[in-house]
Parts: C-alpha cells; structure tokens; sequence
C-alpha cells in the first residue's frame, strides 16, 4: 500500500492534484480543506495517503495529518459512508471538528457535510463514538510538522506500507483526556480545569467518557 508520496505538484483539479515524484505522476484525491491548504502548482507537497482497491479501481486518497487519514479509514467503515462522503466530512469540519462531534454526539454538524442524511450521521456517532478519543489522542498539529521536512530537493520518495495507524496509550486516562483537549486547541489550563471536573464527578470514567464530559463542560454556555 502507498503509505505517503512526497513530490511536485503537477497540476490541480476540482477534487484531486497530480503529483510528480521523480517523473511519475500520482493521481491524489483530497478534501476541499485539504486542496485549500496546498501549495501551488510545481511547489513541493507530502501527503498521507489511503489506497482504495476495488476490482477496477485504483484510488488514491490524500492527507495532511495522520489523524486525518485515520478519520477517513474510520468513517468509510461506517456503512453508507464512502470515500465521497468521508470526504465531504472531513472538508465541511476537519479533523479536529469529526472528532469533537463524535465525542460529543454532535449528529447536526456531522449531517452538515454534502450528501450525508440524518440516519447515516446517526450511524457515524454512534459507531465511532468509542473510537474518537483514541484518534484525538494521536494530535495532528501543523500540516508541516505531521509531515516533517518536505525536501527541497528533487529527492522524493513512495512509501509503501500496510501497517494500520495505531495512537500509543497514554500513561493514564486523565492524561490521555488531557493529550486529547490539547491537540483541539484548548489552552493546557482549561483542558486541565475540564478533566479534573470531570474526573471528580466520576472517578471510573474511562477516556472516552472522561473527554466527552470535558468538551461539554468546555462547550460555550447560553
């Protein structure tokens, strides 16, 4: 499986880029969000990518962040949801934003993304609610930073790789809770107070739980 291209990009389309690595051109299908944040055309780019294989296609989809390419594999597991749709999830909201409306059961936003109907957004919190914590935990961060040094040389590479993406466990729940807040932009006193009220009200709380009951106390009031 290609894992990551890094590369020129060759030109750009409505909902893909062409993308040069040393003579080859790769045809990369990308959000909205995602197109919006790359550079021009002949700028160097690397991006995550998720190989689609059906009998007779061969698509590759493409991502700034891991946790970005673990959404989409996430949601295309739920049915009804295919690489369009995830997609279109991922543009109308990002992946800070699928993850905070799965953790908080958020079905309005998730319906906001192009052709997703109420029952299929009812599908994707309830099915990924338990998962959510475990992506936020992984950060993101910068697009440049996810990705590391983007060489500015003609030196590109294809990484091929099967391995499946995987966020290490915290040293605690709180702590995992605490990693998850921080990685959405809270500032580190604010998720701290958040879990800390949480955590005392139940103390048995497991991560998910734990940061869900933080975003709703962190949720704007009135």
């Amino acid at each position: 499986m290609i894992g990551k291209l890094s590369g020129r990009i060759d030109y750009r389309a409505a909902d893909h880029v062409m993308i040069d690595v040393r003579g080859v051109g790769y045809m990369v299908y990308c959000s909205d969000r995602t197109l919006a944040g790359l550079p021009g055309n002949g700028e160097v780019v690397s991006l995550y990518t998720d190989l689609l294989v059906r009998e007779d296609l061969l698509q590759l989809f493409g991502f700034t962040t891991l946790v970005e390419k673990e959404w989409h594999r996430l949601l295309m597991s739920v049915q009804g949801i295919g690489a369009k749709a995830s997609l279109a999830i991922l543009g109308a909201l990002g992946a800070d934003g699928v993850g905070r409306a799965i953790a908080l059961g958020d079905m309005t936003a998730i319906k906001a993304a192009k052709g997703v109907g109420p029952k299929t957004a009812q599908r994707v919190v309830i099915e990924l609610k338990d998962k959510a914590p475990g992506v936020m935990a992984m950060g993101g961060g910068s697009p440049a930073s996810a990705l590391g040094e983007v060489p500015a040389s003609d030196d590109f590479d294809v990484i091929e790789t099967s391995a499946r993406v995987i966020a290490a466990p915290s040293a605690s729940v709180q702590a995992e809770a605490l990693s998850a807040l921080s990685n959405l932009g809270y500032s580190p006193s604010d998720a701290a107070s958040a879990v800390a009220e949480a955590a005392g009200t139940d103390p048995e709380a497991q991560t998910p739980a734990l940061i869900r009951a933080a975003l709703k106390l962190l949720a704007p009031k009135g």
